[in-house]
């Protein structure tokens, strides 16, 4: 005897057992991919009135499909749709409560359509729309970061390498380095975006459809710029996604760069920085602690990004073409990385204005660690010493500092003579943290007047 329970999944025509518990719970997922419902309901409207002008469906059917889904969208906004895991997806739980509301017409809607051009519709809709909003947070970072870069254009500070004090930088040329990563990051999601807009509808199940559709009509209703060309190709790649995580994930690594730089200005060794109460905690034991949690947190939630990426990339490696099951593994991933970088993207954008700067602590420690040996050599090769030979000088007058615990600005003009006699009384020009950082006036130079006309060329590329 047949189990007619079978018929509550829409495919079960060719079934004669009912899908296990244990299946059924562990296939589905509407749980997650109904957040896809509004994309999902745009694309079948889009469908429908296509169908209705190439004369699938009837003008009838058209508009009693399309105000069905309407219907159906203001329930789910309003909270008021029931979702059932026995019909799996997002999709198939839309296409029911159609049916139920409108009757046969409701079946009508997924002629010369598959649920694997739906689907990859749906994603694409919701990633571009998310892509937008990103790219307005990212911005409102990086108006933030050059907001702060021009209040501290002549705040002086220690540059790194390896960690050890290299050279004098202004604390504004610092902050624009933030902003040009950034800047980066913007024009990778500008690309993908372009990539992401491409109309995998009409594509069905693989191979295309039999029915008059006109694919190009639904590409401008849902506002896409190009169609995906190969049905194949269309349903099965999921390579738009894993491009954007890659964007994401590289946004989480510059943020979490930047949140490691300010954990430890923070600190109490460096105690360059004060972050707002309002984005630090404290300890359950210790009274005096203020601790940087947002800060560790994005520099912590960058892995789970990254993971992300990993994921999708070893989801993808082995499918053969073309549509697998595997694909429904694509989108908590894609879900989550959205949701991760926005947040973090947003905190940041909040705290980076309540930063304080302690110039003090900053300009003693940049005086320190001889970081302006290099600006002696320079002075020495200007003078007409070769390099490598005002290298060598300025090495042996660092040792002299080492041995007598003191800096470069501090040694007597007859000391310094002692590594060369072309040495004169403006050597102390350069020996300054403040002469260092303004010789260096060039396009990309960390000078207080080159700061400026970053900051200038910024606000206009923000504003473009």
């Amino acid at each position: 005897m047949t189990d007619h329970s079978v018929d509550s999944n829409p495919w079960s025509g060719r079934f004669t057992q009912s899908m296990d518990a244990l299946v059924e719970a562990f296939t589905e997922s509407v749980s997650f991919d109904q957040r896809l419902a509004r994309h999902d309901i745009a694309g079948s409207i889009a469908h429908a009135t296509m169908l209705g002008s190439v004369g699938v469906l009837s003008a009838e059917e058209r508009d009693a499909i399309v105000e069905g889904l309407r219907t159906i969208g203001a329930d789910i906004e309003a909270g008021r749709f029931h979702w059932s895991t026995q019909l799996e997806d997002v999709h198939m739980n839309i296409e029911t409560a159609l049916t139920e509301r409108i009757g046969q017409a409701g079946k009508k809607l997924h002629t010369g359509r598959s649920r694997n051009d739906q689907v990859a519709t749906d994603v694409r809709l919701l990633l571009r729309e998310e892509i937008d909003a990103l790219a307005q947070v990212l911005t409102a970072l990086r108006r933030a970061i050059v907001d702060l870069a021009e209040r501290e254009a002549d705040t002086v500070m220690p540059g790194f390498t390896h960690m050890q004090t290299a050279q004098p930088v202004t604390f504004g040329h610092h902050l624009m380095a933030w902003f040009e990563m950034l800047g980066r990051d913007a024009e990778r999601l500008a690309e993908v975006r372009r990539r992401v807009n491409r109309l995998p509808l009409g594509a069905a199940a693989l191979a295309g459809t039999s029915y008059p559709i006109d694919r190009a009509m639904c590409a401008e209703l849902l506002g896409f710029e190009g169609l995906c060309e190969n049905s194949m190709d269309a349903v099965s790649d999921r390579d738009f996604c894993i491009e954007f995580i890659s964007g994401a994930a590289l946004i989480m690594v510059h943020l979490s760069r930047m949140s490691e730089e300010l954990i430890l200005w923070m600190s109490a060794q460096f105690d360059f920085i004060d972050l707002g109460d309002a984005y630090c905690t404290g300890s359950s034991i210790m009274p005096q602690k203020k601790n940087p949690d947002v800060a560790e947190l994005v520099r912590g939630k960058c892995a789970r990004v990254i993971g992300h990426l990993n994921t999708l990339l070893v989801v993808m490696k082995g499918q053969p073409l073309t549509f697998n099951r595997d694909n429904q593994e694509d989108k908590q991933p894609l879900f989550d990385s959205i949701d991760t970088v926005k947040a973090s993207l947003a905190v940041f954008a909040g705290m980076l204005p309540t930063l304080q700067v302690k110039r003090d602590n900053m300009r003693e420690s940049a005086r320190g660690g001889y970081s302006t040996a290099t600006d002696l050599a320079d002075y020495l090769v200007r003078k007409g010493t070769a390099f490598r030979d005002a290298h060598e000088a300025v090495g042996h007058a660092v040792r002299l500092c080492i041995d007598s615990q003191r800096e470069l600005a501090e040694l007597s003009l007859e000391e310094l003579r002692k590594f060369s006699p072309i040495i004169e009384a403006d050597v102390f020009d350069v020996l300054t943290v403040e002469g260092s950082v303004a010789a260096r006036d060039h396009v990309g130079g960390t000078a207080p007047a080159q700061v400026r006309l970053a900051v200038e060329r910024a606000r206009k590329q923000l504003q473009d």
